[in-house]
């Protein structure tokens, strides 16, 4: 533990727990108590470590827009381009603001690393440092699968460095500050905690390759890209979202884990992307609330784990052995729970690397080696007419049976979706709402024999017999 740890703690103890520092005697009140003079002391050395690297961003980008035919004066008074409209478009200059952390520098050239969100659509950018200097600066890289981004500007003048931490130390209840120019009011601290860990994103959201910390700190817009620090003054996080359903802070806002985001500074400044880890599977959760009987159809107990839905034929996936109905337990050492954790395990190893696969297959456990793809170099392997079988099912149960008016002596999985009509399914003619019965004449009765009979035809043609409508059909794959 350290200095400033010790006194935060120490401070904290006595001031919650024995309420000796509030009750003082009526001697002494006239002075505060020595454990809040630690607590103040603490916070202003964080707040004078902190704020000078974390900056202001200022953003300029053109917004297209409707407007009259005709020539308008009001058009000069609220200051629209005269030169980029074409008939009835317009183009406005709109303003926006984030917050920014210094991360590195490289000769004259400094570093700041933001959320994606923040200048995704710039055509202007400047930085306002915390003494008040501003620097034209350029984005270096950009990423919207975890949300953030690099921008660049250049000086020979000293400048901060934001101390990095490793938000993989963090644990719920720590305190945390925020940083950053909310609303404007540049240079803003904010105190709470750490809420919970391994947040996932809003659905649909951007970051889909990344999980949040979520701080009571209080967050508001103008504070995306600035710095959530612990108490050595570390950036153990870049403030990202609020649920809010007010727009303003109401004690809900989450962060980007430093770590998540730590080999992006590099590969924006050298690529000026991020190079993601690829696999070739469609995956879903193998414990999943909407089917609540499919982890116990699969033989996988209350862990969980990420299921395998289909395989891109040539992927990674598919040349490593991986077949549709495996269940990722974990990749190397990260353990996995979720479709989602597997997406981001994946995505953060190097292409080239191979990985270590732990699954559970037909109810056994397995270890395959993977030479992890790179995401965006697949395109010729990731297409619809690749991924097998290109469908999926969940059992049947009580409920499924009532809402798709199966009679009772119908038994096997039902299609609830196809991936794209060019699938092999959706080639072959199975629709949703099929409810097969068995696969290469092995009866189906749920989710494991399903996946057990598809992977003992895999190479060879599946057929599949299928109850649509009351009525037998055989359909081949």
């Amino acid at each position: 533990m350290t200095h400033t740890q010790r006194i935060l703690a120490a401070a904290v103890i006595t001031v919650f727990f024995t309420g000796a520092s509030v009750m003082a005697s009526a001697e002494d009140r006239s002075s505060p108590a020595p454990s809040l003079l630690g607590i103040q002391s603490s916070l202003r050395v964080i707040a004078q470590k902190v704020r000078p690297a974390v900056v202001e961003i200022n953003v300029t980008e053109i917004v297209k827009t409707q407007a009259p035919s005709f020539d308008s004066p009001f058009n000069w008074f609220f200051n629209q381009d005269q030169g980029g409209g074409q008939g009835n478009q317009r183009n406005f200059r709109q303003s926006g603001l984030g917050s920014g952390i210094i991360v590195k520098r490289a000769g004259d050239t400094v570093y700041v690393l933001t959320n994606n969100h923040v200048v995704d659509k710039a055509t202007d950018v400047s930085v306002r440092l915390n003494d008040g200097r501003t620097f034209k600066a350029k984005v270096a890289g950009t990423d919207p699968r975890k949300d953030i981004a690099l921008v660049s500007f250049t000086t020979r003048e000293k400048v901060a460095l934001a101390d990095l931490g490793d938000s993989n130390e963090l644990e719920v209840g720590d305190i945390v500050l925020a940083v950053g120019n909310p609303l404007g009011f540049e240079s803003s601290v904010t105190m709470g905690m750490v809420s919970a860990l391994g947040r996932r994103g809003p659905q649909g959201g951007a970051g889909s390759f990344t999980d949040y910390i979520q701080t009571d700190a209080a967050i508001n817009q103008g504070n995306s890209g600035g710095a959530l620090v612990n108490i050595d003054g570390q950036v153990i996080g870049i403030n990202t979202w609020i649920a809010a359903p007010s727009g303003g802070n109401v004690g809900l806002g989450f962060a980007i884990p430093i770590n998540n985001a730590r080999s992006a500074i590099d590969q924006f400044i050298t690529k000026g992307r991020v190079a993601y880890g690829w696999l070739g599977a469609l995956i879903g959760d193998a414990q999943d609330s909407s089917v609540p009987q499919q982890a116990a159809d699969l033989r996988v107990g209350a862990n969980g784990g990420a299921l395998v839905l289909g395989l891109y034929r040539g992927s990674p996936a598919d040349k490593a052995g991986l077949a549709p109905g495996d269940v990722v337990t974990a990749v190397d050492a990260t353990r996995v729970s979720d479709a989602n954790q597997l997406t981001q395990a994946i995505g953060s190893l190097a292409a080239g690397k191979v990985a270590s696969l732990s699954i559970i297959r037909s109810g056994e456990k397995m270890t395959l080696s993977v030479r992890i793809g790179e995401r965006d170099a697949q395109d010729a392997v990731a297409q619809p007419k690749n991924l097998w079988p290109g469908m999926t099912v969940i059992g049947i149960t009580g409920q499924v049976r009532e809402q798709a008016g199966l009679a009772q002596n119908v038994n096997g999985v039902v299609v609830v979706s196809l991936v794209d009509q060019k699938t092999p399914a959706g080639i072959a003619g199975i629709k949703p709402g099929d409810v097969i019965t068995a696969v290469n004449g092995v009866s189906v009765r749920n989710v494991f024999d399903y996946y057990k009979a598809l992977n003992q035809g895999k190479g060879r043609r599946v057929t599949f017999q299928i109850v649509r409508n009351g009525t037998d059909i055989s359909i081949g794959l």
